[in-house]
């Protein structure tokens, strides 16, 4: 199931993404409630094309926090793994970082590099959405608290990041989190396949799969659920296959996972 957030002349409501089979195309089928309520949700009736005139996606969810990984991918060829005997997976070694609610944007808003001169990379994710309330869950029974997964841009100003070891202004700036352009509720998270394009073009060092995380999802959530309460809404970013790709005014950024879609923003200068 796939769950979006869009407006229809500029008022935001939830919809249900559904194929078409008759054109395969996919429609919105607008939802009355909140997919996060005990309440649930029910269709309204109303159904509308993704590129019909009013609509436009917003970010699938607006989190009360926003939790991520750094340094969280293993990038050693298969060769380097098999010969190395390096264990990696022990939860002290886990760098986590946060960003505020406001640096969420959705679906082709523009990512605003902040005044000043600033180098800004992409980093393209597996974001996971948390479905319940979640503290001091465990690995095991930690995917019984997510709602779904969206894609991510873990964007950040790599210059602040040198000079501010909390990384705040970093990665906590307006614009700095990108998410969409939905919420898939099934997913194979353990091997779900990243991949990035910057102005149409691949970038093969952006390209990964969360089976090469190294604290996989699981393991994230019992982690960050240990010293806060994960709200229904909030999100994960899991970690990045690149962190070295950098972003100019004018570029494209396009994330795609495989299960999921594609995040697609343009850069601006503030």
């Amino acid at each position: 199931m796939r769950i979006a957030r869009f407006s229809y002349n500029e008022v935001p409501q939830y919809a249900f993404v559904q194929k078409d089979e008759t054109d395969g195309k996919d429609y919105l089928v607008a939802l009355e409630g909140h997919p996060l309520s005990p309440q649930g949700v029910k269709p309204t009736g109303k159904r509308y094309a993704l590129d019909a005139d009013g609509i436009r996606l917003l970010s699938p969810v607006i989190p009360s926090k926003v939790l991520g990984l750094a340094k969280n991918y293993d990038n050693r060829s298969d060769e380097e793994l098999s010969a190395s005997s390096e264990v990696l997976h022990s939860a002290q070694d886990m760098v986590i970082f946060s960003k505020p609610s406001t640096s969420v944007i959705g679906p082709d808003d523009p990512i605003v590099i902040p005044a000043g001169d600033h180098n800004m990379n992409f980093e393209p994710e597996v974001a996971v959405v948390i479905g319940k309330i979640a503290r001091r869950v465990s690995v095991d029974h930690a995917m019984e608290y997510v709602l779904g997964f969206t894609c991510v841009n873990d964007v950040t100003l790599t210059d602040c990041a040198g000079e501010d070891p909390m990384w705040t202004r970093a990665k906590g700036f307006d614009t700095s989190c990108p998410l969409g352009p939905w919420i898939t509720t099934e997913l194979s998270w353990n091997d779900a396949r990243i991949s990035f394009k910057l102005n149409g073009e691949n970038v093969p060092e952006a390209q990964g799969t969360t089976a090469r995380l190294i604290h996989n999802i699981p393991e994230q959530i019992a982690a960050i659920s240990s010293f806060t309460t994960l709200l229904p809404g909030d999100v994960i970013l899991t970690g990045t296959p690149y962190a070295a790709g950098s972003l100019h005014p004018g570029d494209e950024a396009i994330v795609t996972v495989d299960g999921i879609g594609s995040l697609r923003n343009v850069v601006v200068s503030e």
